[in-house]
């Protein structure tokens, strides 16, 4: 069979595109920062005394992470209505992505906590210093550079996991990518398009990333 390549529908919709790119990076950096407070928020109450509270967060991690993102997905979507929550696609994709990232976030953020000895928050308390900064610059800080690597890995996975808010029907790349398809009908063109931006998304999300990581958790230059 002899195909024909025509890109000339992919480029008239490019700017359309371009949007979609910008509703993924949305979506993304939203699902992110609801992904940090969920972690920290999680790992708060996986250490909690309140045995109740450590068991809810376990169950959370283990059922988030042993399930798919679109079962997750059309769980919120379905669900909220039924408590009077009636949210917008694309608020709901924010809200399922900050679930699924704050999951992996917990054990991520924990393992980078527990990796700080109790002899390093002595040695600061016995340095003079306060409780605030015992937390900030010997239990924090360290504990970030440690789980950076990590953590950054897992926010680009959840960028690249926005594809998944097109089933429903929030405003990102691949929802676009679809709309084009269904008028143009071709099918590669569009989809080889889309890839190349994810690429370009993923690349952008890295050079972000790794801005944050030398502006705030680089070791001082002697």
């Amino acid at each position: 069979m002899h195909y024909e390549f025509d890109f000339t529908p992919v480029i008239d919709a490019f700017p359309d595109l371009l949007w979609g790119c910008l509703g993924t990076l949305r979506l993304a950096l939203a699902g992110m920062v609801l992904a940090i407070i969920i972690g920290i928020g999680g790992v708060v109450l996986r250490d909690s005394q309140f045995k109740p509270l450590r068991l809810l967060v376990i169950i959370f991690v283990e059922v988030i992470r042993n399930t798919p993102f679109l079962v997750q997905i059309y769980f919120v979507f379905f669900a909220l209505p039924f408590v009077g929550i009636k949210l917008d696609p694309t608020p709901t994709a924010i809200i399922a992505l900050g679930l699924n990232g704050g999951a992996y976030a917990i054990e991520i953020i924990r393992g980078g906590v527990q990796s700080i000895t109790r002899g390093q928050i002595e040695t600061g308390m016995a340095l003079g210093l306060r409780p605030l900064q015992v937390f900030r610059l010997i239990v924090l800080k360290p504990a970030l550079r440690a789980i950076y690597p990590s953590l950054a890995s897992q926010f680009i996975l959840l960028t690249l996991t926005t594809s998944i808010a097109s089933a429903v029907a929030a405003y990102e790349l691949t929802s676009v990518a679809k709309l084009i398809e269904n008028e143009s009908f071709r099918s590669f063109e569009v989809y080889f398009t889309v890839t190349l931006l994810y690429l370009a998304l993923s690349w952008l999300m890295m050079r972000l990333l790794a801005a944050i990581a030398a502006r705030y958790l680089a070791y001082p230059v002697k």
